[in-house]
């Protein structure tokens, strides 16, 4: 779409929300045979005036919408931007064919981008990320009679009416209710001088302390070649059993083994334990 001429661009000022409201407004709405006549010509010809001329009509329409989410704490400013968007969606994809006004069909597209504005900024963490969340985020305060918690009662009433279980209710409810925390601050944090620790005090993580990486990589690399020293001492029967036996992803039975050598499967066992006990003196040696 072509950027409205200075004329419009006058009328239309983003430095102030109030000006911008009475800007909008005081852009006349179009008849029906006018929208009409409008959206074939962008429809069938790909007029950019005509669908500059559809938007710029429908903005107060964007503005009405925006207000209905004033409690969210998000600026209105942004709200009726991401609605805008919506709008200008809205036209490109508007058939007049289908007999029904733009602001009827331009009302899905407006609100689900002021929703998705919503869900990525009301929060640090995104409370809502299924059908059924964000169908709860946007309707569960409404739900609220009251302040407090719900009962069970009101639970089983609001998971009926929007036809989710009872158990995400309550889990968005919690959602809604929770606060984020930045994770270090310092300062005053109400009029008593009160301040929560912060969570980078109490939250840390020793497990990726660089020095103790090291040492453990270096520790289990002078091992594997203490085992790999032990095993290369041992004879060629006795290390062939103790690998497979225990160092091989398909561990050997006594009994392939003993049918291996041509022995028992008791002389393959003791065998093993030899084996084993040799590899234990190895390691001692080597350790000392």
């Amino acid at each position: 779409m072509t950027m409205p001429d200075k004329a419009l661009q006058t009328a239309i000022p983003t430095g102030s929300l109030e000006a911008y409201t009475r800007s909008v407004n005081a852009v006349p709405m179009l008849t029906a045979d006018e929208e009409y006549n409008l959206a074939r010509r962008y429809h069938d010809n790909n007029d950019l005036e005509a669908a500059r001329q559809l938007v710029l009509s429908h903005l107060r329409f964007v503005v009405r919408i925006a207000r209905g989410y004033n409690g969210y704490g998000l600026p209105q400013a942004d709200l009726i931007q991401e609605g805008n968007i919506g709008l200008m969606k809205a036209v490109k994809r508007f058939d007049p064919g289908i007999g029904v006004r733009l602001v009827s069909f331009a009302v899905h597209w407006v609100r689900a981008e002021m929703h998705e504005y919503i869900l990525r900024n009301w929060r640090i963490v995104k409370v809502a990320t299924t059908k059924a969340q964000r169908k709860l985020f946007f309707n569960l305060r409404n739900a609220k009679k009251r302040l407090g918690w719900f009962t069970r009662e009101e639970v089983e009433s609001v998971a009926e009416d929007l036809g989710v279980s009872t158990d995400s209710v309550l889990e968005m409810e919690s959602r809604l209710a929770n606060q984020d925390t930045p994770f270090d601050y310092s300062g005053v944090d109400d009029d008593e001088g009160y301040l929560p620790p912060a969570p980078a005090g109490y939250l840390q993580d020793n497990s990726e302390d660089p020095a103790r990486r090291v040492e453990e990589a270096e520790s289990e690399a002078f091992q594997t070649e203490q085992i790999r020293d032990a095993l290369a001492a041992l004879d060629d029967r006795s290390r062939d059993i103790l690998q497979r036996r225990w160092l091989a992803e398909d561990k050997a039975t006594l009994q392939t083994l003993a049918d291996e050598y041509g022995v028992s499967a008791e002389r393959i066992r003791q065998l093993e334990k030899a084996a084993m006990g040799k590899l234990r003196c190895s390691l001692d040696v080597l350790a000392a």
